[in-house]
């Protein structure tokens, strides 16, 4: 059972980083102080075959309309994604994920609305940035250097994902007992050195991308994840952690589980929230900004 004791030794073994500063940068021409602020980014899927079918939107129109809408219950940032993550899904080729993806950037950028793409695509990341894209949320390694030179090439800001493979489809079990922060700790380091050689200077760090399917296991990691996120802030740059849900525990409230996550990863000083459940995430934030 998640304790008090549990919260203290967790402070006692690690909490001498908790309060290391992180880079504060603009995005879009808009100043963010994410450590006195921390951002939401809320998502919006182009793909039938996404878990969260909520957050789902087949048209151009019905997505900048939900992107609005997110904007307007208090998301700092719009994170599109045009193919499912989950390895069992159809992959979606990168001319198909651009016929979907720029008329939405598009729609949203004249609004003066934020927006993120989630790709490991090289293609869509050029065609996504061209049209106006703010933010590169990177969630594969194999084109890592030429997708960094792109984002170099546009100034765009870039979130960094822990992913095990290639990219977030061939997320892989873990194995338990493993300190998967002091791992993130030389990932990360060895991808920020070569990112800003390439010119990129506004980075997120993603610890969670890559978890455990399901079960147990994928609970007990994100937990410890999420609470211990500030480890990351020695490497000097804001972290973001994707609030997953899991129909195990909350079953028919699975929609409430991101305010649980949410709340952790709050006690973790996590500077970038992206959440399916905006206005949720949005009063947990607020809330715990309150209490002293």
């Amino acid at each position: 059972m998640l304790s008090l004791s549990y919260l203290s030794e967790i402070f006692t073994r690690y909490g001498s980083g908790i309060d290391a500063p992180v880079a504060s940068f603009e995005i879009g021409g808009r100043h963010f102080d994410f450590v006195a602020n921390p951002a939401i980014m809320g998502v919006i899927n182009l793909s039938p075959d996404s878990w969260y079918r909520e957050s789902i939107s087949l048209t151009t129109e019905s997505a900048i309309a939900r992107g609005r809408k997110l904007a307007a219950e208090g998301a700092d940032i719009i994170d599109l994604g045009a193919e499912a993550t989950m390895a069992e899904t159809a992959t979606v080729n990168a001319a198909a994920q651009i016929r979907v993806l720029v008329p939405v950037i598009e729609g949203l950028r004249d609004e003066g609305i934020l927006v993120s793409v989630e790709t490991y695509s090289p293609a869509v990341v050029k065609a996504c940035l061209a049209a106006g894209a703010n933010v590169l949320n990177l969630t594969g390694r194999e084109h890592e250097s030429e997708i960094l030179g792109l984002a170099a090439t546009y100034d765009s800001t870039v979130i960094m994902c822990y992913v095990q493979g290639t990219n977030i489809r061939e997320v892989r079990d873990f194995s338990k007992g493993i300190d998967f922060t002091d791992r993130m700790l030389e990932h990360f380091a060895a991808r920020i050195e070569a990112a800003t050689a390439a010119g990129v200077t506004r980075i997120f760090i993603d610890p969670l991308l890559s978890s455990p399917r399901g079960g147990q296991e994928r609970l007990e990691h994100q937990v410890l994840t999420l609470l211990t996120s500030f480890r990351l802030r020695e490497l000097g740059y804001p972290v973001c952690n994707a609030l997953l849900a899991g129909y195990e525990y909350f079953e028919e409230q699975y929609r409430d589980i991101e305010t649980f996550f949410a709340t952790l990863a709050a006690l973790g000083r996590t500077n970038l929230y992206r959440t399916h459940e905006v206005p949720k995430i949005r009063a947990v934030l607020r809330t715990m900004q309150a209490l002293p």
